[in-house]
């Protein structure tokens, strides 16, 4: 499996998917977690239906240095491109983290 990922998508992707299912998807020497957890917050803001990811996650990004004025704007960005809908429940869920702290 790991020399099908490999050779389809490349090296970096077939080492992040792998340790994403350990817990390792956090490391990397090109990506500090301030611009993980943008990714992450967005990345998860466009699926819908997973509330209560983006609730740690965002209380985690706090953590990792990003600033509420970035997750709104990011939460902002991913209304014109996955759409109202899943944005503004993605901001729900935001704005619930924020509230409990």
């Amino acid at each position: 499996v790991e020399a099908y990922f490999i050779n389809t998508y490349g090296k970096e992707f077939a080492e992040e998917a792998f340790q994403a299912t350990g817990g390792g998807a956090w490391e990397s020497n090109h990506l500090d977690l301030r611009v993980r957890s943008l990714i992450v917050l967005t990345s998860l803001a466009t699926l819908g239906g997973v509330e209560s990811r983006i609730r740690n996650h965002t209380k985690w990004a706090l953590r990792h240095g990003v600033t509420v004025h970035e997750i709104q704007s990011a939460m902002a960005l991913v209304a014109n491109y996955a759409g109202f809908a899943r944005a503004s429940v993605a901001m729900e869920a935001v704005n619930a983290a924020l509230a409990e702290g």
